[in-house]
């Protein structure tokens, strides 16, 4: 959501702008160089009031679209700048003026006629250029001031806002920075009238015509030279690809990232085709499958793919005359050829058995621990309750294992009762796990019909097959090269019990629920493999968690899977797939095993440039999904996609969709932390933003005489950002101290299946001040929705006279400052606050009072943004140790926390770094 317009104060222009949390004066003029003048971060102890915010500026630099918006991921805010030892006062100015998009260009060929094709680059102006060094030494660092910077408007409903506004020129000399957001939190620059304007931060309007035929699905594989999924909008496709190497090769590798069943909610169904006795129409050199790409010729008796170029006889059964423009009569009647994603039924030489029915096996820890904790009892209760939603009824089937040194099997006849689980192991006192023999069994069950498991574990395994010891109490590992030991399974059992499982088409979830240590690293291989999932419950009661636990267990349940599923994707002449990041397993060099997925799940490839130089002039990307429905259908899920190919490699920058990036990002740095060093992973996601900025500078540093300064694309003007966040997620943040060994391993598989929208929010979450909208605010949660204004991940965005929200699409955290009034606060719980030390034990709930009931229509509000996952609630109040720093305080990605770098310092390291090799 987006902050509302107000009054706000102009900060200093040398740092990107965020919503004010207090005045801001301008940054003494320092006489002389002097020692690193940093802004100092509030303590968390004692937060200062923050006053009634003031206007934000306004914004110059419109990044224009057309028809929906691109992929960019709007995140925080862009970079922070140097700030000159001479700033003079800041220069307020206008109310943004919405500036209409410039005019379509064609989406394959070069720029209009008269054009330059090498735009230049991004130089922030309006002011100083970001990063630009003052007089004195580089040494002396640059005074920055503690000013608050722009709300990250979060991704909302699959949509990404457009950058708009416009300013008059600035009156501040061009050499600084102006740094405020726009409407939507993005900084704007400006060039004074006084100098020449900077080059374009982007070139003209991109996307092409509308084609003849329908756009690809919006919501499926979406493909670009780095681009998030489910943003084709009514045009071709927003990705470009470079033509040809430079010095060797491009530091933004091109990729693919591929949510395979996402339908957004309300889209149009990906339509269903069956070509009877004709049989499916594919390409007899690559087989690629026919699509809104191919054209017919010959009076419509052949077809060109698009892949290969190879011409297609049309069969008999197929044909159909073509029109004046070359077009089929009957297109409209064939969505193949007007969709992007489509369902063909798949005929029998695409089976190698007939499609099984769906089985869902539970394999149930039944030790003290899952009884007394009350998992057992949830499961049991949930399992009934969906037992009538079970997708593919009433050919779905069922079973169950229970454990704990011994295997449980049960006759599932009708007088079996599910509810009746808990009260068979009341009394258990058994500590034992043999969850090896318990996995063993359930696979020679289900190794004829494939299916999905699902794990409720709560205790290490101890006894049998694959039992496993605890790791990690050694200090001495931690920072040396045999670290990463700990991350990876120490028995090999579980792989190749992983490998098993997919042969037999058989999809694993983990549910782990234990405070203790129990190896999920080595469990957590079970879902890896075999396109599974990892949810992570640590310190689980029934009586605080129930409501999380039934959510996500009854969505696992009812949600559409697709069954016995392989996938390929083909490319077109010139380029290819060199690694696949997600879960899954690889049969061949392009054929990736998943037994079962499902709607939550994404992947991402990476993809190289075979030729040096490529002469077509669109690649064509085709995902291919074999699977079966639950409806017992065996069906090919198709999508396809184009991205024209681009002379200009700084175009290919300015194209960039920061989103995808990070995604790819993120799994490469979780794969290196599984070989290296926790710090070695970490430097290789600096390293690369560094290279790409330092590439991009290195374009036009001589043609623009760029000098010291910094400057950047505007699509990657958040990368920096979101790489300090990535470095200080809970995979690879800190050391041995700072994430427990379970706790690192299953934020580490969560984010190798996220989209990119859930990505961004786990990384740079909302934060959200809501209690004067609780005083004060209407009642609907729809008007509430609209006044709530997302702050900065910092410590001075918190004030201790205010409750806050801060939601990274996993849970919430409700912040309670310490001079919050306590009506305010006790109306929340329903009782006084005043005594209770520890708030962990609260399950907050709806109360009778007009304040509560709005705070759950916010996070009612909040949780019908995803459905994928519920947040559950935890309350903490400020000063509360140490449940305030692991829940909060070191989620605040802006601040330096344990020796972590502020932005602040990220940023100057990052600029030292591009300045040295340019």
């Amino acid at each position: 959501m987006q902050p509302p317009m107000g009054n706000e104060r102009p900060g200093p222009p040398n740092f990107p702008g965020r919503p004010a949390a207090s005045l801001m004066v301008p940054a003494p003029v320092p006489t002389m160089p002097g020692p690193p003048n940093f802004p100092g971060r509030p303590t968390t102890s004692s937060m200062a009031p923050a006053p009634v915010p003031t206007m934000p500026y306004s914004s110059s630099g419109p990044t224009n679209f057309h028809g929906k918006p691109a992929a960019m991921p709007n995140g925080p805010y862009a970079p922070p700048s140097q700030v000159s030892a001479n700033v003079g006062p800041y220069q307020r100015f206008s109310t943004p003026q919405i500036t209409p998009p410039a005019p379509p260009m064609s989406p394959f060929g070069g720029p209009p006629a008269g054009q330059s094709t090498l735009p230049a680059p991004t130089v922030p102006s309006g002011g100083r250029q970001a990063f630009q060094p003052s007089h004195s030494p580089f040494h002396s660092q640059p005074q920055l001031s503690s000013m608050p910077m722009a709300p990250p408007p979060q991704l909302q409903s699959g949509s990404y806002p457009t950058q708009r506004g416009s300013a008059p020129p600035s009156a501040v000399d061009s050499s600084f920075p102006s740094a405020r957001p726009n409407v939507y939190g993005y900084p704007y620059r400006q060039a004074t009238p006084a100098t020449p304007g900077p080059p374009p931060v982007q070139s003209p309007g991109f996307l092409g015509r509308p084609l003849a035929y329908g756009p690809p699905n919006p919501h499926a594989a979406h493909t670009n030279s780095l681009q998030h999924p489910g943003t084709f909008g009514s045009q071709l496709v927003q990705c470009q690809i470079p033509n040809h190497f430079l010095r060797g090769g491009i530091c933004l590798l091109e990729q693919l990232f591929i949510l395979l069943l996402k339908l957004q909610k309300g889209s149009e169904e990906v339509p269903i085709v069956n070509f009877g006795p004709t049989g499916i129409i594919r390409c007899r050199r690559c087989r690629t499958y026919v699509n809104p790409y191919v054209q017919f010729m010959d009076a419509g008796r052949k077809w060109r793919c698009n892949m290969c170029a190879f011409n297609n006889d049309v069969p008999g059964e197929y044909f159909a005359h073509l029109d004046a423009s070359g077009r089929r009569i009957d297109m409209d009647q064939r969505p193949e050829l007007t969709k992007g994603s489509v369902d063909f039924v798949a005929p029998t030489e695409y089976m190698v058995r007939p499609p099984m029915p769906p089985l869902y096996f539970f394999l149930i820890d039944v030790s003290i621990s899952a009884v007394k904790s009350g998992m057992l009892e949830v499961v049991a209760k949930t399992i009934k309750s969906c037992l009538d939603e079970l997708p593919g009824s009433p050919r779905t089937q069922i079973g169950f294992i229970t454990y704990d040194s011994t295997l449980h099997f049960y006759n599932m006849k009708a007088s079996f009762q599910i509810n009746s689980l808990p009260a068979m192991f009341l009394d258990n006192v058994n500590v034992e796990s043999a969850f090896g023999p318990a996995l063993k069994a359930a696979f020679m069950v289900m190794n004829r019909l494939g299916g999905k498991l699902l794990i409720f574990q709560t205790t290490l395994p101890t006894l049998g097959v694959g039992r496993l010891r605890l790791r990690g109490d050694d200090l001495r590992v931690y920072g040396t090269d045999k670290e990463h030991a700990l991350r990876i399974p120490e028995d090999p059992f579980y792989k190749q019990m992983a490998a098993d499982l997919t042969k037999f088409q058989i999809g694993v979830n983990v549910y782990a629920f234990s405070d203790k240590y129990t190896d999920l690293a080595s469990l957590g291989t079970l879902a890896k493999y075999t396109g599974g999932q990892v949810y992570y419950y640590p310190s689980f009661q029934a009586g605080i968690h129930k409501e999380k636990l039934t959510y996500e267990l009854a969505r696992d349940l009812t949600r559409e899977t697709a069954w016995e599923s392989v996938m390929r994707i083909r490319c077109g002449k010139g380029v290819r797939f060199t690694t696949y990041h997600g879960h899954f397993m690889l049969r061949s060099t392009d054929l990736l095993a998943l037994p079962a997925v499902d709607s939550d799940k994404a992947f991402a490839m990476q993809l190289s440039l075979e030729e040096n130089l490529l002469t077509n002039q669109t690649v064509y990307f085709q995902v291919a999904l074999l699977y079966t429905s639950s409806t017992g259908e065996r069906r090919i899920r198709v999508h396809t996609a184009a991205a024209p190919v681009v002379a200009d490699l700084g175009e290919m920058y300015r194209q960039a969709d920061t989103g995808a990036i990070v995604s790819v990002f993120s799994r490469l740095a979780i794969e290196k932390a599984l070989s290296y060093k926790l710090e070695d992973a970490r430097h290789s996601v600096q390293l690369k933003i560094v290279k790409a900025l330092r590439e991009y500078r290195n374009l036009y540093a001589v043609q623009h005489r760029l000098g010291g300064k910094m400057i950047y694309p505007e699509s990657l003007k958040l990368l920096p950002l979101y790489g300090l966040a990535l470095c200080k997620s809970v995979p690879l943040r800190g050391g041995f101290g700072d994430a427990q060994l379970d706790e690192r391993s299953a934020a580490g598989y969560t984010m190798m299946t996220l989209p990119t929208s859930r990505l961004l929010k786990l990384l740079y979450p909302n934060l959200i001040r809501i209690d004067e909208h609780l005083a004060k605010g209407p009642a609907n949660a729809d008007n509430l929705a609209s006044h709530l204004k997302e702050l900065p991940l910092a410590s001075e965005s918190l004030d201790s006279r205010g409750l806050y929200v801060y939601d990274d699409g996993l849970r919430f955290v409700i912040w309670l400052g310490k001079i919050l009034s306590p009506e305010i606060a006790n109306n929340l719980v329903g009782v006084d606050l005043s005594g209770f030390i520890d708030l962990s034990k609260i399950n907050l709930s709806e109360q009778d009072n007009d304040t509560s009931r709005r705070l759950m229509a916010i996070l009612k509000r909040l949780r019908e943004k995803d459905p994928s996952c519920y947040q559950h609630c935890h309350l903490v109040k400020q000063g509360e140790h140490p449940r305030e720093g692991l829940l909060l305080l070191v989620n605040l990605v802006e601040d330096q926390i344990a020796g972590s770098s502020s932005y602040v310092d990220w940023m100057l390291q990052i600029h030292r770094q591009v300045q040295q090799a340019a």
